[in-house]
C-alpha cells in the first residue's frame, strides 16, 4: 500500500510573452516554485515539470501565439490523489495538439517531437477549450511522497 501524501491544495499562475524568451522563463518559474514547494532541483518530479513546461510553453509561443497575446502558466498540486498539474493557456482554440505519429518525425527532422516527449514523461495530458478563446493544454504528473531523509 501506498503510504498517503498530505499536500495542500497549492496554485502558481503567471502570464508569460509568447516568444522564445517567455517559453524559458516559464521552464525556469516552474523549476523555482517547485523548490519552494519542498522539490529539490534534481528531483526527477522537478526535472519531468520543467521539460514538460518547456514543451507546452515553446509550442503555445510556436504555435498559439496572436500578436500582442501572452500564453498563461497554471500549476497546482492537488493532494487526493497526489497530482502536479501543469497548464499552459493560449489564444489560438483553433489550433489543438495532434499526438504525433510514433513512427515521425525522420531521424534528420529540426522539431516534430515535442509531444511525443510529453507523451512519455507525463502520467496524461490534453486539451480543452478555453473560454472566451483559446485553448489549455495540460499535463499532469502523478506525486511520490517527498521523501523527509
Amino acid at each position: 500500500m501506498k503510504p498517503e501524501i498530505t499536500l495542500p491544495v497549492t496554485t502558481f499562475s503567471q502570464q508569460f510573452s509568447s516568444t522564445r524568451r517567455g517559453a524559458h522563463l516559464a521552464r525556469v518559474a516552474t523549476t523555482h516554485q517547485l523548490i519552494a514547494w519542498g522539490w529539490p532541483r534534481d528531483s526527477e518530479t522537478s526535472r519531468n515539470a520543467a521539460l514538460l513546461t518547456a514543451e507546452l510553453a515553446a509550442n503555445a509561443a510556436r504555435h498559439g501565439r496572436l500578436p500582442g497575446r501572452d500564453f498563461k502558466l497554471r500549476l497546482s498540486v492537488v493532494p487526493s490523489p497526489a497530482v502536479l498539474r501543469i497548464e499552459v493557456s493560449d489564444s489560438r482554440g483553433e489550433k489543438p495538439p495532434v499526438p504525433a505519429d510514433p513512427g515521425e518525425p525522420a531521424p534528420d527532422a529540426e522539431s516534430g517531437r515535442g509531444l511525443l516527449l510529453v507523451e512519455a514523461l507525463a502520467s496524461r495530458w490534453g486539451t480543452e477549450p478555453r473560454h472566451p478563446s483559446g485553448k489549455t493544454v495540460w499535463a499532469e504528473l502523478d506525486l511520490a511522497p517527498v521523501s523527509s531523509d
